[in-house]
């Protein structure tokens, strides 16, 4: 299919992948100060609605550092106080965690402190945020950022999650952690003309030597999908697998219509 387009690769692949990455104002915005969190050595909060780009970004942010700094990502943050330290000193060290909290802490600095002296930075970087289900959880983040040296911090953490992390944070006595953190960012989604950049842009990375999609058709992309990477993806992916079907080489209106009726709140 992708050969009759021109193609050499799949263009809007559901799977996150920082070569195609698309960066409006909104996601340059959220990766400079994803940067500047891992370099300040701050806490970061990051929100988007679900396929707006938080996962890709992340993906792009660990690209872009050199090898003075060494990222860890927590993908599944679900769990006790005591397992989320214990995934820390694994995921940062070779050691086997300790079994007690007082332990692990010390466990932790050490390890961050070895990092220190190799003037290294290590980053922390917790995927799906909201799904922490404990306040101890963000008690014990907290503490980490105690662990300073001439008051710089010894960590970077970065969190991403979808808007309801921040609503957690505006309920109950959350003000302990709030003043620890540098920076809070929401993503929004994609307007019209970013949408239809956004598509432009990911099928001339996969090697697309034109648009084959309509005017009309973007528009239509933009309205269906309100303007979330994800969804454009799948919108354009099944156009093109239609326009395929049809032998068609650009995709009008009708088309993307047609693909929409798959998605789950098409009515």
């Amino acid at each position: 299919m992708y050969e009759f387009f021109g193609l050499k690769k799949k263009p809007f692949s559901k799977t996150p992948d920082p070569e195609f990455i698309y960066l409006s104002k909104k996601h340059k915005e959220a990766l400079a100060r994803m940067l500047y969190g891992a370099e300040e050595k701050e806490i970061i909060i990051i929100t988007g609605e679900i396929g707006c780009g938080k996962t890709t970004l992340s993906r792009k942010l660990l690209d872009s550092l050199d090898e003075s700094f060494v990222p860890y990502v927590i993908i599944n943050p679900r769990g006790t106080p005591a397992n989320f330290l214990r995934s820390i000193v694994k995921g940062f060290s070779k050691k086997e965690p300790k079994y007690y909290k007082k332990d692990l802490l010390e466990q932790i600095y050490e390890i961050l402190f070895k990092f220190y002296e190799e003037g290294k930075t290590p980053i922390l970087i917790i995927d799906e945020a909201q799904l922490i289900n404990s306040k101890d959880v963000f008690e014990e983040i907290r503490l980490i950022t105690n662990f300073q040296l001439d008051e710089e911090n010894l960590i970077s953490i970065i969190l991403l999650g979808q808007p309801e992390l921040l609503n957690k944070m505006k309920k109950g006595n959350w003000e302990a952690f709030r003043q620890r953190v540098g920076f809070f960012y929401n993503i929004g989604p994609l307007d019209e003309l970013e949408t239809k950049e956004y598509l432009i842009h990911r099928f001339k990375i996969a090697g697309g030597k034109y648009n084959p999609f309509e005017e009309p058709a973007m528009s239509a992309i933009y309205n269906i999908s309100r303007g979330i990477p994800r969804v454009i993806n799948h919108l354009a992916q099944n156009s093109l697998l239609i326009a395929f079907e049809k032998e068609k080489k650009y995709i009008d209106k009708k088309i993307v219509e047609e693909a929409g009726k798959e998605l789950m709140y098409w009515e």
